[in-house]
């Protein structure tokens, strides 16, 4: 069911982009003031969601579980995305903080209250983002050059990128993932 929306919302994000007239005559159907980083707002958003539904969702005492012992635990991969958001929406702020959740959040609610004071710093920064200022080019990984947008939407990617790590914990544990739940 959310492939329709995730389309809809693409469209509607090329539209903002290229110009495009929708059928109405609008060139901008979304309405936002800042189409681009509203379009990836809507992404960022979905990501956070699944995060804090999978961190709700998992027992406390599964938090230290790993499929292998070579991977990070539950509870590490949910503080590695704490932490990410501090690097990656403060890098397209122009910031750098760097908060270490990781080596110090221990228990549920430790992470818990850590991701959710992470996803409002990230907040913050979408909410003071334009699209103008979402164009500037800032430093990036190995020297190259991005568009903070292009930060902003790294973060996503890589927020994602471990929600799919935490669908793989909570299925082994019986656990149906949050982005899942209305299949059932």
């Amino acid at each position: 069911m959310r492939w329709p929306i995730v389309l809809l919302l693409a469209a509607s994000g090329a539209w903002a982009q290229t110009g495009a007239s929708n059928p109405t005559g609008a060139v901008n159907p979304t309405g936002a003031a800042n189409p681009l980083v509203s379009s990836s707002k809507v992404f960022y958003l979905n990501a956070k969601q699944d995060i804090l539904r999978s961190a709700d969702k998992m027992p406390e005492d599964k938090y230290a579980f790993k499929p292998t012992d070579t991977v990070r635990s539950f509870g590490q991969v949910l503080a590695h995305v704490a932490d990410g958001q501090y690097e990656f929406c403060g890098a397209a702020a122009g910031k750098q903080d760097e908060k270490n959740i990781e080596q110090t959040a221990k228990t549920k609610a430790d992470i818990v209250a850590a991701l959710k004071t992470a996803f409002a710093y990230c907040d913050a920064i979408y909410a003071g983002m334009t699209d103008a200022k979402a164009a500037e080019m800032i430093p990036a990984f190995g020297g190259a050059k991005i568009t903070r947008l292009s930060m902003l939407d790294f973060n996503v990617s890589h927020t994602m990128e471990h929600y799919g790590n935490l669908v793989t914990y909570m299925r082994i544990q019986g656990i149906v993932p949050p982005s899942s739940e209305s299949r059932q």
